[in-house]
């Protein structure tokens, strides 16, 4: 009974220091860490470490807060943005400048000697040799100019001499100074071109406030014909082939590039179908076939087309009574042109062709209209062939050969 007594107090004197020993050495511990806190948090405040004191008091930890704000070094990252998009754009964005069509005021403004802008289109650089930089657009971007401007992707101003113009395909070429040009724009293969390919459209659309314009569509069509009245008569004289696209194409475009994902020039922008019912339908024309317009109009001031040397109109706009009585057609021909006059020593009165006589057939193809004569003479022959025609006179129908010469337009 002593021993367990002895024993159980000899344990309890144990465990008694052993717990006196635990206190201790957490007493020193306790000591020891707060020493290193206290001498920790000013250091590791000046290195914007800890965003607030360890205190309770709110206002003094916000406090804190603002005073570590202001010693943290914020860095603004700058992302560089580089698409093919942005690669076609800067590759040829500064080869398309603006056209001002500067023309002389009426004889009825106070100023008749004043000279003003009427109208403002775009244009492509696609040439530069000699000190001489070439400059293609539109017709109806030039059309009565007494004066023409190029203004330059800086905004530098240089004038312009106009080269030639074509009404039928709506192009125009101008020449101008080379010293201001830093870039000139590389033309593609409108041929190649695929249904739903993305394009973009660079111009200038309504004047200056929007110089260097970009939009992005793609190719909505190829090969559209459309029905142009050159005259203004409310007469179809040509039909238009253009590319279809629903890149944004407004006023003030017209003449500026229609360009690749490669940056390349495959249409220069001509107009667009400007209806309340219709949206995103613009028209391009096909680089291809402006190449060789575009180096008539440089070379020579007009296109170099085959002549026939007639004035033209079609049956189907003549009144039936005229097509029996006055061109004496049989009634199952109600398709053709007449020929309302020969020009004398011309190509088609040597090779016989008399007014009033109707052509129906050239080559073997069948002339239904005006449109369809200008289209045979313009986009399959050349100056100095040779061409079969067809024709009726006084009812009978008959056959010659004429030889094409070069001499004004149709």
């Amino acid at each position: 009974m002593g021993y367990y007594d002895e024993h159980q107090q000899g344990r309890y004197r144990e465990q008694r220091g052993k717990r006196g020993g635990y206190f201790l050495t957490s007493l020193v511990g306790a000591i020891i860490g707060a020493l290193l806190v206290v001498f920790s948090i000013p250091t590791l405040s000046k290195q914007g470490v800890l965003p607030y004191t360890i205190n309770p008091n709110q206002n003094t930890a916000t406090e804190t807060n603002k005073t570590n704000q202001q010693n943290v070094i914020q860095q603004q990252v700058s992302y560089d943005v580089n698409t093919n998009i942005t690669k076609a754009v800067e590759k040829t964005g500064d080869a398309v400048v603006g056209i001002n069509n500067i023309q002389s005021s009426s004889f009825w403004s106070d100023n008749a000697d004043a000279e003003e802008p009427t109208g403002t289109g775009s244009g492509v650089i696609y040439k530069r040799a000699d000190n001489k930089a070439f400059v293609v657009t539109n017709h109806h971007v030039v059309e009565g100019a007494t004066k023409l401007e190029v203004t330059m992707a800086d905004g530098t101003k240089i004038p312009a001499k106009l080269l030639g113009s074509d009404i039928w395909t709506d192009l125009a070429v101008l020449e101008i100074d080379a010293d201001k040009v830093k870039k000139v724009a590389e033309f593609g293969n409108s041929d190649s071109l695929k249904m739903g390919e993305p394009v973009i459209a660079i111009g200038n659309p309504l004047g200056a406030t929007f110089s260097g314009s970009v939009t992005q569509g793609i190719i909505s069509g190829l090969k559209r014909t459309i029905p142009t009245d050159i005259n203004q008569d409310g007469i179809v004289d040509w039909q238009s082939e253009v590319l279809q696209t629903d890149a944004a194409i407004n006023p003030g475009n017209s003449g500026g590039a229609l360009i690749n994902m490669a940056g390349q020039v495959i249409g220069i922008n001509s107009m667009k179908i400007a209806q309340n019912a219709v949206e995103g339908i613009g028209l391009s024309i096909p680089i291809n076939s402006a190449k060789s317009i575009i180096d008539d109009l440089e070379k020579f001031g007009s296109v170099k087309r085959p002549y026939m040397g007639v004035d033209l109109k079609s049956v189907a706009e003549i009144p039936a009574y005229y097509q029996e009585e006055a061109l004496k057609l049989p009634r199952d021909v109600t398709y053709g042109v007449a020929l309302r006059q020969v020009v004398p020593n011309s190509p088609a009165s040597q090779a016989g062709l008399q007014e009033l006589d109707v052509i129906v057939e050239m080559d073997g193809q069948k002339i239904n209209d005006v449109i369809d004569l200008r289209k045979h003479l313009y986009q399959k022959k050349k100056i100095g062939e040779k061409m079969t025609i067809k024709f009726y006179r006084e009812g009978k129908q008959k056959e010659t050969t004429l030889t094409l010469s070069a001499e004004k337009l149709q």
